[in-house]
């Protein structure tokens, strides 16, 4: 369950949207520094200010109150679930995602990072890079999160030193760059007392950089490449049977990837049908373009057979149609996945059976390298496995489209998440890392 935090006010809506989400190891001032970019950016209310006032021990205002709400998260002093809260400056508007730090959580801080534009990571100068870190760090780069920011937190219980500052930026220089990370940006503070999180701060006059808010203004958001192939997952078809209109037949859904406009030339998956959009509708009103990530109504020209969970894409722009797809997981429940294991898979809105045929690798102790599986999953890990489902399905690479993707592992039994997967060769792994094993026929069979 996630703990959602809203503005009374609605923010600005002619700024572009960031959302991003703060991670880091246990202790490291997540919460502080969430409660600090509220705080100094004036998106705390007077009787929010007041409650704190009054839940907080000693003079200083708690800040880490305005985004750890559960009961639990006040007794203990830690994040146990992902705490949203929007806010908004006049250069921008945020989602922010403030996750847990303990390893346990781990799959709390993949949920709160899935759709994340960039993750701050965080880290206490006076530790350096932890286990955790280089955790979060493999989650970004595992979840291709185009910016990752490096918060060197606590600064003022090292006396603002530079080297202290260095040395840690630099090691986790060098760990995102062995993950494949293609931008970080090492920011000094002090979260507590608000040096370089939303004001440049004297004492840290050494640094030349912005402060994290100036930076989270200013990061270019995440774009979709340039022609990216057109993907439309058919949620729910629309037959009014109305007088008005007796013949019309819609197929709604959210654009996933890409422009279709009327005219365009399409493709039916699974079924492999032709045929042309003869009309798109958004808000009621007939339009001739649309792009992601809106949300239309596709009307077709040909009486094809479409049903929610169909895949309507770009002619001549298909994904390969298969029933064995091989995955980065990250496994989010409590009880291990295990070779063999009968699941549901979710693809957009196409929902199928399916057979855990392999778990050939997972990440090592170093979160750098691959090592052979023990054929299961536990809480928290993150591996590879290879999925025979009953029915084709028609993912793109993760490294193409985060949203085309991704997919769902499910319980049967009870419609529980198991696992968040991410199609195509992960990004954190070395080259040459172990390959699937082919499962046997008499597997591929057991899934239908």
């Amino acid at each position: 369950m996630t703990t959602l935090l809203a503005d009374a006010a609605p923010p600005p809506t002619d700024t572009a949207l960031l959302r991003f989400a703060l991670a880091g190891s246990v202790d490291d001032g997540k919460s502080t520094l969430a409660g600090r970019l509220l705080y100094d950016s004036a998106s705390v209310h007077a009787d929010q200010l007041e409650a704190i006032g009054r839940a907080s021990i000693g003079a200083r205002p708690d800040l880490a109150l305005l985004t750890d709400g559960l009961r639990a998260e006040r007794e203990q002093g830690i994040t146990i679930d992902v705490a949203h809260r929007y806010f908004a400056t006049p250069r921008r508007r945020f989602v922010m995602a403030d996750t847990p730090g303990h390893a346990q959580y781990t799959r709390n801080t993949v949920t709160g990072a899935s759709t994340a534009d960039l993750m701050v990571i965080l880290v206490d100068v006076r530790n350096g890079v932890v286990e955790q870190t280089r955790r979060h760090a493999a989650v970004a780069a595992l979840l291709r999160i185009p910016h990752v920011v490096l918060a060197v937190n606590k600064m003022d219980l090292v006396g603002y030193g530079e080297d202290e500052f260095t040395a840690v930026s630099r090691e986790f220089t060098e760990t995102a760059r062995r993950l494949g990370i293609p931008e970080t940006t090492a920011i000094p503070m002090s979260a507590l007392l608000g040096d370089q999180v939303v004001t440049p701060s004297e004492r840290l006059s050494w640094y030349g950089g912005p402060t994290l808010l100036h930076h989270l203004e200013t990061v270019p958001p995440a774009r979709e490449p340039a022609g990216a192939a057109a993907r439309f997952p058919v949620q729910y078809v629309i037959r009014p049977r109305t007088a008005q209109h007796p013949d019309y037949r819609g197929y709604a859904g959210r654009i996933a990837a890409g422009t279709f406009r009327v005219g365009d030339r399409v493709t039916v998956l699974p079924s492999g049908s032709a045929t042309t959009v003869s009309g798109i509708d958004a808000l009621g009103l007939p339009v001739e373009r649309a792009s992601a990530p809106q949300s239309v109504t596709l009307l077709l020209a040909d009486s094809v057979d479409v049903a929610r969970g169909d895949l309507i894409v770009a002619a001549g722009q298909e994904p390969p149609l298969t029933r064995t797809v091989e995955a980065t997981v990250c496994h989010l429940h409590e009880h291990p996945l295990r070779r063999g294991d009968r699941v549901l898979v979710k693809h957009t809105t196409r929902t199928v059976r399916a057979l855990v045929a392999d778990i050939p690798a997972r990440l090592g102790p170093s979160l750098l390298d691959e090592e052979p599986a023990p054929d299961r999953l536990d809480a928290g890990g993150i591996g590879r496995v290879v999925l025979h489902t009953a029915e084709p399905l028609a993912p793109d690479a993760y490294r193409d489209s985060r949203r085309t993707g991704s997919l769902l592992i499910i319980d049967p039994a009870d419609g529980s998440t198991l696992a968040a997967c991410m199609a195509g060769p992960g990004p954190v792994y070395r080259t040459g890392a172990a390959r699937a094993r082919t499962a046997s026929d008499d597997e591929e069979e057991e899934c239908q």
